[in-house]
């Protein structure tokens, strides 16, 4: 199939995606994340816990009860045995993509032969926080910052202009590549709708696994009925003129995802046939503000690393931080928009952050198996100006070294 040291994907679950404020709102975003650790261990039933070498798993915020460690803590909600170590690393919203590439490497190595990667945010439950005074007993007022998304606490020597909203970053961009709000709206009404059909036909019923308790069934934030029209209604949100509005960007959501990630030798401890190889990864950097851009460069390394080129992808999972960012990406990669998202994206599934990047994996790994295609990109964007990509190989396609 392929040399030795290279790793795979073997199985992917996620919870439904819910609302801030929704259906998910009570749940810890630490059983979140157990929810979905048991989720993909469930798929995976010759695979004793014991055996798990490392839980490496992503989250952006790490500000509330998702503090400590939330790896960890999810391992031990989840009932694994107290030997199964746990890590959780913090790249914003590319977190548990992240997370994937260092399980990947660990197995690459030799230093570990089955991880779990994954990630988890409760934007809902994300806190405000308080700054220390200097001293005791200060007279004036203390502000309450909310931790949920975007800058905060900002370090006054950062340049003005890195330090702008998400929001208005992704104006900028707009204004930049002359993306017009129509676009941006047509893109996002088509995200709506994609995800709403591959619900109804059953395309998700064996990558999402319920949260106990929890009558939630479906990613909460799609709209199946949202259109162009629809969607043009809506005021902007960062500027009185703008084209970003909340209709053609991703919402703030709750949601937990993982994977589990092993060697070739790991199959028969796992008891699965592997689903992908991991053959590529690429992450790039730039101006703060411009991040939206960060995925072209990211996702051109990970192919150069696979060998391959464009012309040979099939599937590509980008995530939907905002439509503009979304349209840009694809512009400057000069492939079909038809291979991006076909089973919706953010925009209608909703970005919570840490667990997004897994999310768009297990999607990539399912759509590659679905059609048959050998080869596939997943790609994020992330604030403070940077990118990450992977490239996936299907390796039941009839090209699969």
């Amino acid at each position: 199939m392929t040399n030795s040291g290279s790793a795979f994907l073997y199985a992917s679950a996620r919870t439904p995606f819910g609302r801030f404020g929704g259906a998910l709102a009570g749940e810890r975003p630490d059983d979140l994340a157990a929810t979905a650790l048991t989720g993909v261990l469930a798929k995976t039933p010759g695979l004793d816990p014991a055996d798990i070498d490392e839980v490496v798993w992503g989250n952006a915020n790490g500000a509330g009860e998702d503090n400590r460690n939330v790896g960890r803590m999810a391992v031990l909600l989840a009932g694994l045995p107290v030997t199964v170590p746990a890590s959780t690393v913090n790249r914003l919203c590319g977190s548990s993509l992240d997370a994937t590439m260092a399980a990947s490497r660990l197995v690459e190595c030799g230093d570990a032969s089955i991880v779990v990667a994954g990630g988890v945010e409760s934007m809902t439950r994300a806190p405000w926080v308080l700054q220390k005074p200097a001293k005791g007993f200060p007279a004036g007022d203390a502000t309450a910052v909310s931790t949920t998304l975007g800058w905060r606490l900002v370090n006054e020597r950062m340049p003005k202009e890195w330090v702008v909203s998400l929001g208005e970053a992704n104006e900028q961009l707009a204004d930049e590549l002359g993306v017009s709000r129509m676009r941006q709206d047509e893109f996002a009404a088509l995200s709506h709708q994609r995800a709403a059909a591959a619900w109804d036909e059953g395309f998700y019923d064996d990558l999402v696994v319920p949260v106990p308790g929890v009558g939630l069934l479906r990613d909460e934030s799609i709209r199946s009925d949202s259109t162009l029209e629809s969607l043009a209604r809506l005021k902007p949100s960062f500027r009185p003129d703008g084209t970003i509005t909340a209709g053609n960007a991703s919402p703030l959501n709750d949601g937990a995802s993982a994977l589990v990630i092993g060697s070739e030798r790991a199959a028969r401890f796992v008891g699965l046939d592997p689903v992908a190889r991991i053959a590529g990864r690429g992450s790039y950097a730039l101006e703060p503000h411009r991040f939206g851009l960060a995925p072209v460069v990211a996702a051109e390394r990970a192919l150069g690393r696979a060998g391959i080129s464009w012309d040979d992808v099939e599937a590509v999972e980008l995530n939907e931080a905002f439509a503009v960012q979304s349209l840009a990406c694809i512009d400057a990669w000069h492939i079909d928009p038809h291979i991006v998202n076909a089973k919706g994206g953010a925009i209608a599934i909703g970005h919570p952050l840490g667990a997004s990047g897994t999310r768009l994996l297990g999607t990539l790994a399912h759509r590659l198996r679905e059609k048959g295609a050998r080869w596939g990109v997943a790609a994020i964007c992330i604030g403070v100006g940077q990118g990450l990509a992977i490239v996936l190989e299907n390796t039941s396609a009839g090209g699969a070294e």
